[in-house]
């Protein structure tokens, strides 16, 4: 029998390589290739494994016959299309917290470098020149450190300031205050963390509701003098109005080791000297470098070789035998979890799983976490796994209760699931059409049945007539293609819901548009 071949491309540390062939895989190195490259490739390949450089486009995946894994070397997976993998049964994994330590102590050596401008004087005293009175630094101790995003690296990244007595605020929407005071880390929206904080440190994935989260408005409302730190994602700083806000003196500097493009030549964030760059080295120590290797390469292996899956973001940790039994429940707990996480609002506090009918009599252990994984994907700077969403949930202050019951009235399965958060309570039902299609049956109190799917627009309306017309000549203007619509209510001239699964995403500027219609009460845009 012909060993599965496994394609390493950017740089993996040789550990992993070793890890790899004493498998008994048959393993090819190849640098950093364009996707045109790497499709002509794949052909026969089994398992890829990349770093941040590596894109694995749909079109890449399209050349793919024989792949079934790939492994990130690393935490994030902006590089991999992760719906098209899923599409085709590729699991795609990661190496979860693995770089944690690494990426938190970077964002401190940046922003010590920034406060004392250590690069410009070692440039300046490498050049010849010895001038003593020119870098004037600031110190950190008696500070104000505001953090965007309290997550794994961000709660590391808090406690080194504690080390160096600063002051310590955070906004994180999903983190509960009791969590918060345990860490120390006073919890704030984001423009009283802006108008308060000396240093501000970005650790937020990016997002559709991150990217330009830290434009003009945000830069303008900084504390004079404040410098901002970014070891995130680029784009979720707007590098032309920070730029503008350092030259105007508004902003004291920055230190960035992400950009929007990169690498990011012509950017005009280089050409001015208080901003203090690095390409892209989160990650970059020996014992993080070794540690995803190692990980990234077992987990691969052990899928490859045993069927074994570890820190899937888009599969889960189940024994075969059982996985068959139940990959179409799978998929619903991960749709209804996505669509919660989405839907909902404010800082969650409780999450009720309830299972009713036929689903209750088989193990609803994965279910849980599951549907866990996908409420927490959409709002943590990492990648979420079944190995990392219970302990996320905890982490973050999340009490998680399930109950099951045989006896389910109008559906032969129901997997109920009511989020409590800070601003009220969220509800979304599922079930199973011929026993494999996912369906919504509910949101909040509203009897429906909607396809889990794509882009959806879940919109509340007062149940008169003309709404949905309203909506669709809006939509019909804007070139908006509605796929399918599914309508909900209370009682006539009640509340209303409707779930409009569409084509394309809607513009921001176009929701707003819709919000501000005669009857809508609220529009919220959803991405499955």
């Amino acid at each position: 029998m012909n060993a599965k071949r496994v394609l390493v491309t950017d740089s993996l540390h040789e550990v992993g390589i070793e890890t790899l062939r004493r498998e008994g895989l048959e393993v090819e190195v190849v640098p950093t290739l364009p996707p045109e490259e790497l499709a002509r490739r794949l052909g026969g390949v089994a398992g890829l494994i990349v770093r941040s450089a590596t894109k694995v486009t749909e079109e890449v995946l399209r050349a793919a016959d024989a792949l079934e894994v790939i492994g990130r070397a690393g935490t994030g997976l902006d590089n991999v299309a992760v719906e098209a993998a899923s599409r085709r049964g590729v699991v795609v994994m990661n190496t979860p917290g693995a770089n944690t330590i690494a990426a938190a102590e970077h964002a401190w050596a940046l922003l010590l470098a920034l406060a004392r401008q250590v690069p410009q004087a070692h440039a300046c005293l490498k050049g010849g020149k010895w001038e003593r009175e020119r870098f004037l630094g600031a110190e950190v101790y008696g500070k104000t450190l505001g953090i965007v995003g309290l997550g794994r690296i961000g709660t590391e990244v808090a406690r080194r300031a504690q080390g160096f007595g600063m002051t310590v605020i955070a906004y994180d929407p999903y983190l509960t205050e009791e969590v918060a005071k345990r860490l120390g880390v006073e919890l704030v929206e984001l423009d009283a963390l802006l108008a308060r904080a000396d240093f501000v440190t970005l650790h937020i994935p990016l997002t559709r509701e991150t990217r330009g989260l830290i434009g003009r408005r945000e830069l303008d409302r900084m504390k004079p003098g404040a410098r901002l730190v970014n070891c995130a994602r680029g784009g979720i700083v707007d590098e032309a109005a920070l730029a503008q806000a350092i030259a105007a003196g508004k902003v004291a500097g920055a230190a960035l080791d992400v950009f929007e493009e990169e690498p990011p030549w012509g950017s005009p964030l280089l050409e001015l000297d208080p901003v203090v760059v690095t390409p892209h080295l989160g990650a970059s120590t020996e014992e993080a470098q070794t540690q995803v290797a190692r990980a990234i390469a077992q987990q691969v292996a052990d899928l490859l070789l045993r069927g074994v899956v570890r820190n899937a973001v888009n599969a889960p940790s189940v024994d075969p035998e059982l996985l068959q039994e139940l990959r179409p429940y799978l998929e619903l707990a991960d749709r209804l979890g996505r669509f919660l996480g989405q839907f909902a609002e404010g800082r969650m506090a409780e999450v009720q799983l309830r299972y009713a009918g036929e689903v209750a009599a088989l193990a609803t252990g994965p279910l849980t976490v599951t549907f866990l994984r996908g409420l927490l994907a959409a709002i943590l700077e990492e990648n979420v796994t079944d190995v990392s969403a219970p302990a996320l949930a905890r982490q973050r202050g999340l009490r998680v209760t399930e109950s099951r019951t045989l006896v389910s009235e109008d559906f032969a399965s129901l997997l109920d699931a009511e989020l409590r958060t800070d601003r009220g309570a969220w509800r979304v039902a599922g079930t199973l059409f011929y026993r494999r299609e996912p369906r919504i049956v509910r949101i909040n109190d509203l009897a429906l049945e909607a396809v889990p799917s794509g882009w959806m627009l879940v919109s509340s309306n007062v149940d008169v007539p003309g709404v949905i017309g309203r909506i669709g000549t809006l939509f019909g203007r804007h070139g908006i293609n509605i796929a399918g619509i599914q309508l909900g209510r209370e009682r006539p001239g009640g509340r209303a819901v409707s779930v409009l699964n569409l084509d394309d995403p809607v513009p921001d500027a176009v929701l707003a548009e819709l919000r501000a219609l005669p009857d809508i009460l609220s529009a919220k845009l959803i991405k499955l």
